[in-house]
Formats: structure tokens, C-alpha cells, sequence
């Protein structure tokens, strides 16, 4: 049988690549039901990434003797971090993360909560990447389908409301969806962005449900989408980390006025 090799895709002349990741920590309580920060910062350290998006991070008092997970991903891969508006809910306290190795110009937070559900918000920043804007979200959508449509119109909005000078748009997070394009309210997102393939994230014992997603607008392409499934990685949290190679075509720099 003679086996044939896969091409390697060719590199855009001029384009940057990024890696850039998506991950529901979980709030750092492992499928073994321990809490260990530790464990989900060796995750994110095997990421190798340039940037992260970060769901479910926990944001409760330190009184209960846990740790600030923000400063400790922060230390633990040496990428600066923001974390979103808290969404709080009876048992716990979460938030939206980003981690990333490049100076964050602009922080908004929009607000994609529905009434009756529990809250929930997008993070969205400004990245400064040699000279150029990267604008960069990331979300976690709800658990029912109607609320979806509605906080998918509302990110949208949000992102024409605000005008923005980046080159480029990527979107992250674990979107809640697995019920395909057609049915579920994706279809919204990718008329702006175009699809994102739909990789099994979840559970990560046994992936079957496409539920994380990486967008990707503007000059920004993906080149290659895969789900990151080492040993440490499946017991880690309950989702997988998706992880993509980016090609991003920064526009020439504008000359500064004299």
C-alpha cells in the first residue's frame, strides 16, 4: 500500500503565525474531582501558545484558602493575564480569562446575560502584536439553544457597536453548541466569521461533543484546528483544549504624521 504524504500548507508571504488556544478549566476541578491549579497551568504550559481564551475560571474570596488562579496561570506560563466580569451564580463565582504573551492595548466586557439564566459575559481586548491591533474575544455561551441565538445576536452587536481599527478578529470559547450549524444558532456567527471546524472537545475521558470553538475574521485564517489530547489534558477539566495555528496578515503600518 503505498502511503501518501500530507502537505504541509504553505505560508502566506508577509502573514504572522500565532497559536492560539481555547480551554474550560473547569474551575480547575479535574474529572477525578480534585482541585488542582497546578495540573490545568502544566496543561496550558503543553499548549505552547501565543494566545489563550480561559472559561470558567474561579474568581471566589481567597478566604476559602484557594489560590487567585489568575496570578498563578500568569506566573506558571509567564503570559500576561485579564479575566473578564464575574458571572456568579449560587454555588460559585466564574469568569471569562485571556491569556496572552502580547501587551493588551483595549479591555471591554459585554454583557450577553438573558433573563432568567445564569449570567454571562464575553471579554474583549485589544492585543498589540508588533506594531498592529489583534482583537481578540472570548465567551461562554449558555445551556439552552434560545439563549444562544439571543447572546450570539447580542456578541454581535456589541462587536459593530464598537468600532474597532484591528487588523483582525478571533473569537474563543466554549460556545455550548453541538447541535450542528443548521439547527443551533452558529450559523449567525459564521455568516460574519465563516465556519470554524467543529473538533470533539468534550468530555475529555471521551470527547463526542464539539462544544469549544476558534473563529477567526478580517486578514486572520486558521491553518490547522486540533484538539489537544495529551494524558494530563484528559483529567485535567471536563473539557479538552482546542488549539489552532493562525495566519494573520497584518495591514501596513499607517507613517506618523509630522
Amino acid at each position: 500500500m503505498i502511503r501518501r504524504r500530507r502537505r504541509a500548507a504553505r505560508a502566506t508571504p508577509g502573514a504572522r503565525r500565532l497559536v492560539v488556544a481555547t480551554y474550560n478549566i473547569h474551575s480547575c476541578v479535574g474529572v477525578d474531582r480534585r482541585y488542582d491549579p497546578d495540573r490545568v497551568a502544566a496543561v496550558l504550559r503543553e499548549l505552547s501558545a501565543d494566545i489563550i481564551g480561559l472559561q470558567e475560571i474561579d474568581l471566589r474570596p481567597r478566604h476559602d484558602g484557594q489560590i487567585d488562579q489568575r496570578s498563578h496561570f500568569a506566573a506558571a506560563t509567564g503570559l500576561v493575564a485579564v479575566t473578564g466580569r464575574e458571572d456568579r451564580n449560587h454555588r460559585a463565582r466564574f469568569a471569562n480569562a485571556l491569556l496572552t504573551r502580547f501587551p493588551v492595548d483595549v479591555v471591554r466586557h459585554i454583557d450577553l446575560s438573558v433573563g432568567g439564566y445564569q449570567p454571562r459575559h464575553a471579554l474583549d481586548a485589544e492585543l498589540m502584536v508588533d506594531g498592529h491591533k489583534l482583537r481578540v474575544v472570548v465567551t461562554h455561551l449558555g445551556l439552552r439553544a434560545s439563549e444562544r441565538r439571543q447572546q450570539i445576536r447580542r456578541l454581535l452587536d456589541a462587536l459593530t457597536a464598537v468600532p474597532s481599527v484591528a487588523d483582525a478578529l478571533i473569537v474563543l470559547g466554549d460556545l455550548n453548541e453541538w447541535r450542528g450549524r443548521r439547527r443551533g444558532g452558529l450559523s449567525l456567527l459564521e455568516r460574519r466569521l465563516g465556519r470554524a471546524p467543529a473538533r470533539r472537545t468534550f468530555p475529555s475521558w471521551l470527547p463526542v461533543l464539539p462544544l469549544d470553538r476558534i473563529y477567526a475574521g478580517g486578514s486572520a485564517r486558521l491553518r490547522a484546528t486540533v484538539v489537544h489530547r495529551s494524558p494530563l489534558a484528559r483529567v485535567a477539566s471536563d473539557h479538552l483544549p482546542l488549539r489552532a495555528a493562525l495566519e494573520w496578515m497584518p495591514r501596513p503600518r499607517l507613517p506618523l504624521r509630522t
